[in-house]
C-alpha cells in the first residue's frame, strides 16, 4: 500500500495532471470522470479529464492530491531521519557518559511535557510558515523519544562483557559507540522512526487544516480538506478523497512498523 501511495506521488507529472495551482472559476465543482475544457486565468486553454472533479476554485482535486502527498511524504520522511539522527547522538551520549545523563535526561524530560502541536503552532507563529520551520518544529518534540530508546539500550548493553572487555583494552571511545553499542539499537531505531514518520505526516497535516502549515499556494491534503470544509454539505468528496488519502498512508506506515517489529524485534517474534 505504501509503495503504491510513494509512486502516485512520485509520480504525479507523469499521471494525467496538471498544474496544482491551476484554475478556472468556470469549471468549479465538477463531478468525478468530467472531461471539459479548461480556461486557465492565465489565458491558457485546453481539454482535461479531471478524474476526482475540481474543487470551489476550478483546481484538478487529482492533482492536488498526488502533489499534495509530495508535501506530506517528504515531511514525515524528513522529520523521522532528522529525529533518528540526534535523538541517537543524544542517547548514546546521555547513556555512556554517565556524568551527562541526570543533565541531558531533564532537558529531555522538559520538552516531553510541551505538547508537541502547540509547540509547532508556537513556532510556526513566531518564525512563518515555511517548510524548514516545520521540519523543525515538528522534529524537536519527536527528538527526546528517540533519546530515550536509545538511552536504554545503552545502559543494558555498557554492563554487557564484550563492551567491558572493550573498555580494558583501551578501544576508543568512538569505536565501542559504533562497534559494540550502537549495533544493538538499529532495530528499535527502525521502528521508532516509522510510527515517528506517521506522526509527522498527521501533524503537518493537522497544521495546514488549521491554516499554519505551508502557503496557500502549495497544496498539502491538510489544506485541500480545509479549503472544501465550507461546501462539505454539497460536495464532501473534497474533504473525505484527501482524508482518505492520508488516513490510508498513515495506516500503511503503521503497518509497516509493525511488521518491521514483529520481523527485527525477537521479544515479537513468533518463530522465536
Amino acid at each position: 500500500m505504501l509503495l503504491v501511495l510513494v509512486v502516485l506521488v512520485a509520480g504525479a507529472p507523469f499521471l494525467g495532471t496538471i498544474s496544482p495551482q491551476a484554475m478556472d472559476p468556470g469549471s468549479a465543482n465538477l463531478a468525478i470522470g468530467t472531461h471539459a475544457s479548461f480556461n486557465d486565468l492565465s489565458g491558457e486553454s485546453f481539454e482535461h479529464f479531471f478524474l476526482l472533479g475540481t474543487d470551489a476554485m476550478g483546481r484538478d482535486l487529482w492533482s492536488r492530491m498526488l502533489y499534495g502527498g509530495r508535501i506530506s511524504l517528504t515531511v514525515g520522511v524528513v522529520v523521522a531521519v532528522l529525529s533518528l539522527l540526534f535523538g541517537t547522538l543524544v542517547g548514546l551520549v546521555s547513556g555512556y557518559f554517565r556524568r551527562f545523563d541526570a543533565l541531558v535526561m531533564r532537558c529531555m524530560d522538559g520538552l516531553m511535557a510541551i505538547p508537541a502541536m502547540i509547540f509547532a503552532i508556537s513556532l510556526v507563529a513566531i518564525f512563518g510558515a515555511r517548510l524548514s520551520t516545520l521540519l523543525v518544529a515538528i522534529t524537536i518534540p519527536e527528538i527526546p523519544r528517540v533519546a530515550r530508546l536509545v538511552r536504554s539500550v545503552v545502559l543494558g548493553v555498557r554492563e554487557e562483557a564484550y563492551v567491558e572487555a572493550a573498555i580494558a583494552l583501551a578501544t576508543p571511545t568512538l569505536k565501542i559507540l559504533w562497534r559494540h553499542i550502537l549495533p544493538n539499537a538499529i532495530a528499535p531505531l527502525i521502528i521508532q522512526g516509522t510510527y515517528i514518520c506517521a506522526a509527522a505526516i498527521l501533524i503537518e497535516s493537522s497544521l495546514s487544516f488549521l491554516g499554519l502549515g505551508l502557503s496557500a499556494e502549495q497544496a498539502t491534503w491538510g489544506s485541500i480538506m480545509a479549503e472544501g470544509r465550507s461546501q462539505f454539505n454539497q460536495y464532501p468528496g473534497v474533504v473525505l478523497l484527501p482524508g482518505v488519502m492520508l488516513a490510508l498512508t498513515v495506516l500503511s506506515v503503521n503497518m509497516l512498523g509493525d511488521g518491521l517489529r514483529d520481523r527485527l524485534d525477537p521479544k515479537f517474534n513468533k518463530r522465536t
